[in-house]
């Protein structure tokens, strides 16, 4: 990044960068030390503050340069506005209460969803829903997509609990090897503590009453809420009965699914079919 670049030809993480520099400067830090004030190297900084860090710099280390810096929540606050910037404005009440889940129980009905999802099944959802979108832009949605991941670096990660339909296993997104790939992905995913995956299976029959994907969201110390997705994006629920019904479902779901033995079984052998 030039010196003598414009601010208002920068991308948000390029101005994020060249932020964090200022201020550096200004403490009277080189890189090598903030890198080890915030648990970072030294190139690590040199990357953030040239705006080439992707897909984009960790909140930890945001926060570590409000603590070093004194700026109070400065960087960290900046940060999640480059995050909310790539999401769909329905979607970051969702994204906000994500992140302070202590349970995610997830089913998807037709795609994988988004917080497993792979960099190229991800590109290839965004390029088949947004197809007249710059490729910049739909860069900028993968980015995010794939940010969500930090959650499980997190001390207390939440447990995610995934239900699949077998046909988010069958649809091919993108092409075959695109398609491999992500399965291949879950199965490494679900070697972790904190990642529970099974799979509903055609032969189960009619998946019930939702038919179309839900999350709900569980907390130590406030009410479950339930996210759905609608015709005008998804929307956020709190009604204790709407909230039960949808409990309830899960649970009808989760007893009509495969055993995570045989989800794992199932998601091998669909691999190999794909990769021959």
């Amino acid at each position: 990044m030039d010196e003598t670049t414009p601010p208002e030809h920068l991308n948000p993480l390029q101005r994020f960068g060249r932020d964090i520099r200022q201020v550096r400067l200004a403490r009277k830090l080189t890189q090598k030390h903030l890198g080890k004030a915030t648990g970072y190297s030294e190139g690590y900084v040199s990357k953030v503050e040239s705006g080439t860090l992707l897909p984009r710099p960790s909140e930890k280390f945001a926060k570590g340069c409000d603590t070093v810096f004194g700026t109070g929540e400065l960087f960290a606050g900046l940060l999640r506005r480059i995050d909310e910037g790539d999401h769909p404005s329905w979607f970051v009440p969702y994204l906000n209460l994500e992140r302070k889940a202590s349970r995610i129980l997830d089913y998807s009905a037709s795609l994988v969803m988004g917080i497993l999802q792979t960099e190229a099944y991800a590109r290839a959802v965004f390029r088949a829903s947004h197809p007249r979108e710059d490729a910049d832009l739909i860069e900028g949605r993968v980015a995010a997509r794939l940010r969500r991941r930090e959650l499980f670096e997190l001390d207390a990660p939440p447990l995610l609990w995934v239900i699949l339909h077998e046909a988010c296993l069958r649809t091919v997104v993108g092409d075959a090897e695109i398609l491999a790939g992500q399965l291949e992905y879950l199965l490494k995913a679900v070697t972790s503590p904190h990642i529970d995956l099974q799979v509903l299976p055609f032969s189960a029959g009619a998946p019930g009453a939702h038919t179309r994907p839900f999350t709900l969201l569980t907390f130590e110390k406030h009410p479950t809420v339930l996210y759905a997705d609608g015709p005008q994006g998804g929307k956020l629920y709190d009604s204790p009965a709407t909230v039960a019904l949808h409990y309830d479902s899960y649970d009808r779901l989760r007893a009509h699914a495969l055993s995570p033995g045989g989800s794992l079984a199932l998601i091998k052998s669909l691999v190999k079919e794909y990769r021959s």
